[in-house]
């Protein structure tokens, strides 16, 4: 199907606050208060665009408003991307985790990591990573939308262009510890919303990640595709809200 691309240039309103994590300009999160955010836990959204330098936060913009529109208090993260050091990207998000929603105000002290696409992968290795380095946050679940969550399968079909190689700056089975099939499951609750339309991660992705991991809460979209998960103009919007209530 055509993909509608619109939502990756799609202004919104912006954060209310922005904090930083680190030196760089890329250690910055953005932060959008939530009417219900006291009653709920926080939101870390986790942007895509294959690791690569070019995609940064301001596509998730659109998504970001819309979450707190819905009352969710929203942290979206900002992170390095450097091709071939997969490790600046890891760290950020771990860093990020363990310093920022201290920070946040207006959410009831507990976090559900929503990633889409590469951000997907990397909250699904979040899941474990935080709860095995023992970082001060509370994980209840994870929301992850057309993840890229099998690292050797994305390579072996070659996504965005060898995204994954380029990402790691090596074949996926020489860094395991990135990839989240080769890690513990969760222990929290993980649900995939996966579009059976999407080209740019297409459905044998998470399908191979719940296979080996059957306790994972799959939903199947017909005439979805990849961006659909995160446009708020899209039917899909919908259902993205209600799986959040659902962890919730």
């Amino acid at each position: 199907m055509s993909e509608d691309l619109s939502i990756l240039s799609r202004k919104a309103n912006p954060p209310d606050l922005s904090l930083s994590y680190g030196d760089d300009a890329d250690q910055l999160a953005d932060i959008r208060y939530g009417g219900q955010g006291s009653e709920l836990p926080l939101l870390v959204l986790i942007h895509g665009g294959f690791w690569k330098p070019e995609y940064d936060r301001t596509h998730a913009e659109a998504m970001s408003s819309a979450l707190a529109e819905a009352g969710w208090t929203t942290l979206t993260l900002e992170y390095r991307r450097v091709s071939g050091d997969p490790d600046v990207t890891l760290d950020d998000i771990a860093t990020a985790l363990q310093v920022l929603p201290a920070q946040v105000q207006r959410h009831n002290g507990r976090v559900i990591l929503i990633g889409h696409s590469a951000g997907g992968h990397l909250a699904l290795w979040a899941a474990v990573c935080c709860a095995q380095l023992e970082l001060p946050v509370a994980l209840l679940g994870v929301l992850a939308l057309a993840p890229a969550a099998d690292l050797q399968m994305a390579h072996a079909l070659n996504l965005g262009d060898g995204a994954v190689q380029r990402f790691l700056g090596q074949d996926p089975v020489h860094r395991a510890d990135v990839n989240p099939m080769c890690l513990p499951a969760p222990a929290m609750a993980v649900t995939i919303l996966q579009g059976d339309d999407d080209e740019i991660v297409p459905p044998a992705v998470a399908a191979s990640y719940c296979a080996a991991f059957p306790n994972t809460r799959m939903m199947s979209l017909p005439d979805c595709g990849h961006f659909a998960l995160i446009d708020p103009a899209t039917a899909t919007w919908a259902t993205v809200l209600r799986e959040l209530r659902v962890i919730a």
